[in-house]
């Protein structure tokens, strides 16, 4: 315990799932968290329950990023840690992408991530870690979800490239790709209930591990990469999948 003591870590999307986990876990290690959310009444909840400080930003709106980096410098100076967390997942098969749904997840998942990354950079410290959520489907061609794992994808390839450029400032930059995790994130897809329990119970067969991850078993990960016994790990991706990826079309 305490692997972050006195370090300042923001988490965004930190009102619930992995986000929530990792932003508890941190605070268990003994770090002093910020948590962003686009929903004020979830994220005040969520900070109150936690012990955290709440803003309210929307990661694909640059304004907010502004507002939240000024605020983030003015209570806490600086900044040793920084979880890109946020992200939605919206399915839809090839032939029936919509305008709205690339736009949405391209601007949350990639841009909003490269643009939270970027306007941290001025209060990040040296040897500050970056952690970005990406996702095992930027590797799985998994149907359906064609976008989502395109923005993961240039996630990933953005994470290399920061990582090379950021060095001279000791500030290491890594992604987590989880597999099948149980989170709102798939409760808010628009499916049927049915069709989601399907979907579910389809997807944990495939596991090599017959189960979804927790958000608690990303979150001891992620605060791995953010605490200094990460300290020679840059530009790397961590699978947490149940071994999804290692052999995608076991049945």
């Amino acid at each position: 315990m305490n692997k972050l003591q006195g370090k300042i870590a923001v988490v965004t999307g930190g009102n619930s799932g992995i986000g929530y986990a990792a932003a508890a876990e941190f605070i268990a290690n003994g770090a002093k968290v910020i948590i962003t959310g686009r929903n004020a009444e979830k994220v005040a909840r969520a900070a109150a329950e936690l012990g955290a400080t709440g803003l309210v930003a929307d990661q694909a709106n640059l304004s907010d990023l502004d507002r939240l980096v000024a605020e983030v410098k003015k209570q806490f100076g600086s900044v040793d840690v920084l979880f890109v967390n946020a992200g939605i997942f919206t399915p839809a098969p090839v032939g029936h992408i919509s305008e709205d749904i690339y736009d949405t997840q391209m601007d949350i998942n990639f841009k909003g991530a490269v643009f939270t990354v970027q306007k941290f950079l001025p209060i990040l410290n040296e040897g500050a870690s970056v952690i970005n959520l990406s996702s095992v489907n930027a590797y799985t061609g998994m149907a359906n979800t064609a976008i989502y794992a395109a923005s993961k994808a240039a996630l990933n390839s953005f994470t290399r490239t920061a990582a090379t450029e950021l060095a001279s400032r000791k500030i290491r930059v890594n992604a987590v790709n989880p597999g099948p995790v149980a989170t709102p994130i798939f409760e808010k897809v628009g499916m049927p209930e049915a069709d989601l329990h399907a979907f579910a119970g389809a997807m944990q067969n495939r596991v090599p591990l017959k189960q979804f991850g927790t958000p608690e078993a990303i979150a001891k990960l992620v605060t791995f990469l953010a605490s200094d016994d990460a300290w020679f790990i840059t530009g790397a991706e961590y699978n947490i999948d149940g071994g999804i990826n290692v052999n995608p079309v076991l049945s």
